[in-house]
Order: C-alpha cells, then sequence, then structure tokens
C-alpha cells in the first residue's frame, strides 16, 4: 500500500523481534527495529532471521517494519552495508531508516527510504531537500514547535514523522559528538556513552557557583498526548514512539496508551476531516487486560519539549533515573519500617524510592504492606535504608500489580469480519470479509434439512461461525442469507469455516504489497548549502558524491573522522542553561532594571577534572557545548569490513 499523510501511522519500538510481536499486537501499525550493525543503538541487534520472523507476523496485519541502518558508514564498511540491504529487503522488510547520504550512492534493491531524525531535519530548505532526493518519509527534529511542522508538510509531500514519547536526546540528533570526543563512542554510530545524564556544576563567567552535582544536560521524558490532534492537523501521519532500549511493559504500556488515543480521535473526528480520508494504516483492533498509564513504566517525568514553544520546565535536573509517582512524606522511621503519609494504595512487592541526603535515588524494594489508617500505610521493606529521616518524601517507581499485568499475555489484535451464509443451488456458501475490503469465499454441498427448532438451530448456527478461535480474525457481524432455517451439522459448519479462513489469509497474503521506492526529483535537488562542516556527518566517499551531485562544493569529514582537532561545539541543544536559570537576554527585553544588564555571557559545566564552555546563539536560540577529541582518541583505529555473504555482484 501506498500510505499517504491521511494514513496515520502508529510506530513503536523494537528490542528484538518478540518485542516488535508484542508491539504489533498491542496496536502498532509499524515497528522499528536494529538489524546485526548499522544501527544507532549498537546495543540492540537482531539477526536478519529474526527480523524475518517479526515481519511474517506484522504483514498478517499489513502493519509494516522498518529496520534502523541509521549510523554513519565508513569506507570499509560499504560493502557490507550494501549487502545487508538486499538482505533485509529478501527478508520482507517495508522500509529503512537512513541517517548515512552515501547509502543513496549504492546499489539498492528497490526498498523504501526513510531519512533518520538523525539527518537534522529543523528547517524547510533542509525537508524540501529530502523530500526530493527520494525519500518517503522523513523523521523531523524533536525540537520543532507545531508551527514549523505546518511550514514544512505545507512545502512537501513525504509523509511526516514526529516524535510523541520516550526520552529525550538534549542536542539536536545527529550534532552531538561529546560521546566520540570522551569516549570514541560515537553516537552517530550507535554508542553513545550519555554524557548527557551525567552530573555537573555549573558555573557563570565569573566563577560563581549557580548550582553543584545537578543532571543539566538531561531531559525529562517526551509526551504527546495532549497534542497529537494538532500535530494530525500540521500534517504528521507517522506518530513515534521511542524506546529500542526499553523493557518490554514498557513498549506494550506505551503502544496501547497511544492505540487508544488515535483510535479516539479517528472515532470524534469530526464529519469534515472525516471526509478526508483519515483513517489508521494498518489492520486489526488491539483489546488490553490492563489500563495503559504511561506514568507507571519508565520515565524522567513528562514534557510535550517545544511543540508549543520553549518552556522552562523541560529539564530532569535532579536524576536521570526513573522515580515515579510522588506518595507522600515519612511520618515515622521503626526499626524495620517506615510510615508513610498517602493515599495512595500500595502493594506487598512494590518499589520505591527516595533522595537521600547525597542528592542521590535510592530504591527500595516492599516486601509488606499494612494500612493503619486511610492516611497512612506502613512499608516493610527487604532491607532498612541506612539515610532516611521524617519528612522525606517518597516515590513509587514500580507498582507490582501493574506490571504483573504485564508481565502476562496482555492484548489480543483481531481483524474484524463480515460473515455472511448463503445458500448455493447445492448446498451453502460463506463468504468473509474483512474490515479492509478483502474476501472469500467457500462453498460445500450438504443435504438442507427443515429445522424443527429454528431459534435453537439460528442460535447453534451463529455460534459454530463465530467460532474462530486461535485465529486472526473475529466475527464483527454474522448475517445469515437463507431461505429458511435449515438444520445445518456442526462439522460441516466448521469445515466451511476453516476453508474460507484458509482463504481469507491468502488472499490477504497475495495481496500486501511492500510500500515503493521514491523515485528522486529531476533534475537533481540542490542541497540548500554549498559548503558542509563536520556537522554534515559526511564519513565516506559515497556521502561525498552524494552532495557533490547535489551542487555542495566543500566537504569537511566527519568529526568521527578525527579531523577536526581544535576547540568546536561538540554539542549543538536547544534546550539552554540561561534561560532555565533566568537569565536570557531575550526574556529580559522590557523588564524594568533587568534590560541591558542581562547578556549572553558563557557559562561552564564541570564534571571532574573535565571543563566545557557554554556558548549562546540567541538568533537561533541554540546552545553549544564546545569541546575538543583527546588525543588518546586520535590513537583508535578505523571501522573494519563487516561481510554479510551475499552473493550478489557489487
Amino acid at each position: 500500500m501506498q500510505k499517504t499523510r491521511k494514513h496515520l501511522e502508529l510506530l513503536a519500538p523494537a528490542k528484538n523481534a518478540d518485542f516488535g510481536i508484542e508491539a504489533i499486537n498491542h496496536g502498532a501499525d509499524a515497528v522499528y527495529i536494529g538489524g546485526p550493525a548499522f544501527g544507532a543503538r549498537a546495543k540492540a541487534p537482531n539477526t536478519v532471521a529474526d527480523i524475518t520472523r517479526l515481519v511474517q507476523h506484522a504483514h498478517k496485519f499489513h502493519a509494516e517494519v522498518f529496520v534502523a541502518l541509521n549510523t554513519i558508514f565508513h569506507d570499509n564498511e560499504l560493502e557490507g552495508v550494501r549487502q545487508l540491504v538486499h538482505q533485509l529487503y529478501d527478508s520482507g522488510v517495508d522500509a529503512l531508516i537512513v541517517q548515512d547520504m552515501g547509502l543513496l550512492e549504492l546499489d539498492l534493491p528497490p526498498i523504501q527510504l526513510h531519512a533518520s531524525t538523525q539527518t537534522d531535519i529543523r528547517t524547510v530548505p533542509k525537508a524540501q531537500f529530502l523530500d526530493q532526493v527520494g525519500f518517503s518519509q522523513i523523521v523531523l527534529a524533536r525540537e520543532l514547535d507545531i508551527a514549523t511542522v505546518k511550514k514544512i508538510a505545507d512545502a512537501t509531500t513525504a509523509n511526516l514523522e514526529y516524535f510523541i514519547h520516550g526520552a529525550l536526546c538534549v542536542a539536536f540528533s545527529g550534532q552531538c559528538f561529546i560521546s566520540h570526543a570522551h569516549t570514541g563512542r560515537s553516537a552517530n554510530r550507535g554508542e553513545c556513552s550519555q554524557e548527557c545524564r551525567l552530573p555537573y556544576t555549573l558555573e557563570d563567567q565569573k566563577g560563581r557557583i549557580l548550582g553543584k552535582d545537578k543532571h543539566y544536560l538531561s531531559m525529562k521524558d517526551n509526551d504527546q498526548s495532549a497534542n497529537l490532534r494538532a500535530l494530525i492537523g500540521a500534517g504528521v501521519s507517522s506518530f513515534k514512539i521511542e524506546g529500542r532500549y526499553k523493557d518490554l511493559p514498557y513498549v506494550k504500556n506505551a503502544t496501547a496508551h497511544y492505540r487508544r488515543l488515535l483510535d479516539d480521535i479517528l472515532q470524534e473526528m469530526p464529519l469534515d476531516l472525516q471526509a478526508k480520508g483519515y483513517t489508521k494504516s494498518s489492520a486489526g483492533h488491539a483489546s488490553y487486560t490492563f489500563t495503559p498509564q504511561p506514568e507507571k513504566t519508565f520515565n524522567r517525568s513528562a514534557t510535550d519539549y517545544f511543540a508549543n514553544g520553549r518552556q522552562a520546565d523541560i529539564g530532569a535536573f535532579d536524576t536521570p533515573k526513573f522515580s515515579g509517582e510522588a506518595l507522600g512524606n515519612v511520618r515515622k522511621v521503626g526499626k524495620d519500617f517506615i510510615d508513610v503519609s498517602t493515599e495512595i494504595e500500595l502493594h506487598n512487592g512494590d518499589g520505591v524510592c527516595f533522595f537521600d541526603v547525597h542528592k542521590e535515588l535510592v530504591g527500595l524494594r516492599i516486601n509488606t504492606v499494612q494500612t493503619l489508617d486511610t492516611q497512612t500505610q506502613r512499608l516493610f521493606p527487604n532491607e532498612m535504608p541506612a539515610d532516611i529521616r521524617n519528612n522525606t518524601l517518597i516515590y513509587r517507581n514500580r507498582d507490582h500489580a501493574f506490571m504483573r499485568l504485564l508481565e502476562k499475555d496482555s492484548a489480543t489484535r483481531k481483524i474484524g469480519l463480515d460473515v455472511v451464509l448463503s445458500e448455493a443451488s447445492d448446498g451453502l456458501m460463506l463468504t468473509l470479509s474483512d474490515e479492509q475490503g478483502f474476501s472469500a469465499t467457500a462453498q460445500c454441498t450438504v443435504e438442507k434439512q427443515v429445522a424443527n427448532d429454528t431459534a435453537k438451530a439460528e442460535t447453534s448456527l451463529r455460534e459454530n461461525l463465530a467460532k474462530l478461535g486461535n485465529t486472526d480474525f473475529v466475527a464483527s457481524e454474522i448475517h445469515l442469507a437463507l431461505s429458511q432455517m435449515w438444520f445445518l451439522p456442526a462439522s460441516v459448519i466448521n469445515h466451511l469455516r476453516r476453508d474460507a479462513v484458509e482463504q481469507l489469509i491468502a488472499v490477504r497474503a497475495l495481496s500486501y504489497a511492500r510500500p515503493p521506492r521514491r523515485a528522486k526529483a529531476q533534475p537533481a535537488a540542490i542541497y540548500p548549502e554549498d559548503t558542509l562542516s563536520y556537522l554534515a556527518n559526511v564519513y565516506n566517499q559515497k556521502a561525498r558524491d552524494f552532495y557533490h551531485h547535489h551542487g555542495v562544493k566543500l566537504i569537511a569529514s566527519a568529526y568521527e573522522a578525527n579531523e577536526t582537532l581544535d576547540e568546536v561545539p561538540v554539542m549543538i541543544t536547544k534546550h539552554c542553561l540561561r534561560f532555565s536559570h533566568g537569565l536570557c537576554p531575550k526574556e529580559a527585553k522590557g523588564v524594568i532594571g533587568v534590560q541591558g544588564t542581562v547578556t549572553a555571557e558563557p557559562m561552564t559545566l564541570i564534571s571532574g577534572n573535565d571543563r566545557y564552555t557554554l556558548k549562546f546563539d540567541c538568533k537561533p536560540c541554540e546552545m553549544h557545548v564546545m569541546g575538543k577529541v583527546r588525543k588518546n582518541i586520535l590513537q583508535m583505529a578505523p571501522p573494519q569490513p563487516i561481510a554479510f555473504f551475499d552473493k550478489r555482484p557489487a
């Protein structure tokens, strides 16, 4: 199927094939997963055989599987990349998520390409360019506000993908090099060391300490639940959940949450929008054994980031860990118990936590809970903490009862069928028509006998027709197009039903068509700039060739080539520590007594012996973390070739 912006797609993460299958079962229209190499989550690889298994399950619901090949490639790796792409295409994968433009210069099968958020799509000209060079879907920068998304939608035709949930990288995607500079583990190569989640001390230009041991580069987690309608109105059609490193309960919970929200939007959509043909992009309806609550699984508290403009409270400065929901304060600490003032019901096995005097998050597992009164619960932890006092605020970061629901089979996905039983000249016909319009008809020869008890015969007939059991189908409507009620043996109906289901499965499989590769615009699109710095992440000759073909004259090597030796921005972010500390020059304008006294002076972040100058570019509202590549990184050997044993000629 050729999807358009009218096909709303819920896109879920898959650490592995089993997680991907569960994401599909919980309502995802598509999943994205890493392959055996070259994905931006190096610790979540998957074999082609496992991806094939996921594809087979997804395609039963006409859901899609995207493979993330969203790192930059060294020249030594290009042949291995080419081999892998052919194997993924042969396995049935629907699309590749791509960062490195060198891939577009390789001999590829006709597989659809999506531009990764790592390509740093923040402007209309950049989006227009990617729209014209063969990408069917482009993943917009997380930092874009909804008004800018609308401008991009108006200027392009590719489907637009937007992150709606999960962890937020503080840097613009593809514009973070601090991990490589310090450890040799490049974020653009899938090996980010997460320097952004470390504690720092912040100094102003005069050396005054503004804060100590705070996680100043750690963001809260993304939650666009309240903005889905606005994003649809702006032109977004793919709604992406972050989390290829997250556990299975997180994937189930987040997928179910957004599936319900999107289904509600489609159900409640005004008639004028319904007339425009909005629909979900796969088949089947998921039902759950639990009520989705995204706050119950891993998060760093929630923000909608810059979707509605800049706001102050986007940082998770206290901890990058999951603290959970606030319960209440400690009333009393006993020898083996803690009394907590809370109205929230707790369970044996819950996990709770608190911040100690060193501002570190300390976790406890609760063996048993006693309710003392409506305002107080007594907790008996498996081990009493050494540093807990009265009035300490307690949080719950594991709801044991909720997690037990998610650790079991927690969803069933079924495709609705219209079931019609009618008469043939010498027997019966059963037609099954699914919600996407596919149908199959099975016939059988049977001697029809008039039923003595018509009501009982009809009830039995409907029950047997509805017995779709372990199939992927459920009878939404059953129509008996009979001249009169016949007595029909259950064995006959069961055989007829099984035959019709087998035929419908075959029809659906044959009708599934992978999305086509989009043709490049002719003449070739011209890149918005004719000079590229290390920020363009050009790491191989094929990528150079690509940009040369599109009008770029001067091309610097990627930061990972270790040719950029001076102090440069090793992280570029829209997050601004001047703003979050009330020191933004733009905000000071017009404030009596303040205007003119607040300027964008540099600040310094300190971690151990490392000091990072923060520079502020107020025109685009950006903060630059300055740094240099360490000398030991320069001695590292280049990446070595990886072969995938493809027999096709190069």
